[in-house]
């Protein structure tokens, strides 16, 4: 079943994010999923979970509410296209991994012009084709079946706990405060992890 979020919530999503790209589209979809299997997360208390920083987390902060800031989306830095969503109080939840077996045929030409250009290497007609497979890419991640789009498990565990407001300590070394689960010590002394990291190559 085609994308079921209105087009003009889709724009808006866009005129967040700041442009048209596929990453977006599949966070467009994830957030979908979590709206379908775990519920409205304006009558719930829904957290996400990320597994990657592309362009999609915007997409679920936006049309999920969920936030870095409000402690109910989490961030883990495993580099894997995979999105947990939880509702806090009943604890049901999902994990959705883009099915990569379902990608489109388009994908490896666009990730090959997206490293072109990365490279400095892309040419005027490189880049056209690049804007044009983006959008091409877009249309058919949401005209994709959910369920094709994405391989779903449910799960009872891992709900992340609620953000705690923690002590804030002085670094020892730039004396500015810092979290204290953020530092780290070394020769007795309280750093920050800059701080640590500079003194820490050193020795």
């Amino acid at each position: 079943m085609p994308c079921t979020i209105p087009e003009s919530l889709i724009s808006e999503t866009i005129s967040f994010h700041g442009h048209v790209c596929p990453g977006l589209s599949i966070g467009i979809r994830a957030s979908e999923l979590a709206m379908r299997d775990v519920g409205d997360p304006r009558e719930i208390s829904m957290v996400a979970v990320s597994e990657t920083d592309m362009c999609g987390v915007d997409a679920i902060q936006f049309l999920t509410g969920c936030t870095f800031g409000k402690g109910n989306f989490i961030h883990r830095d495993y580099g894997k296209m995979a999105f947990s969503f939880y509702d806090r109080d009943s604890g049901k939840g999902i994990r959705a991994v883009l099915n990569t077996k379902g990608r489109d045929s388009l994908f490896p030409e666009y990730s090959a012009l997206v490293n072109k250009e990365a490279a400095g290497k892309a040419t005027d007609e490189d880049r056209q084709e690049l804007a044009r497979i983006r959008i091409e890419l877009q249309k058919r991640i949401l005209a994709m079946d959910l369920d094709a789009l994405f391989d779903v498990t449910p799960v009872d565990k891992g709900l992340p706990r609620p953000a705690r407001v923690l002590e804030s300590l002085v670094c020892a070394k730039c004396g500015e405060s810092v979290m204290e689960s953020r530092t780290r010590r070394l020769g007795g002394e309280t750093l920050c992890i800059p701080c640590f990291t500079a003194l820490d190559q050193k020795s």
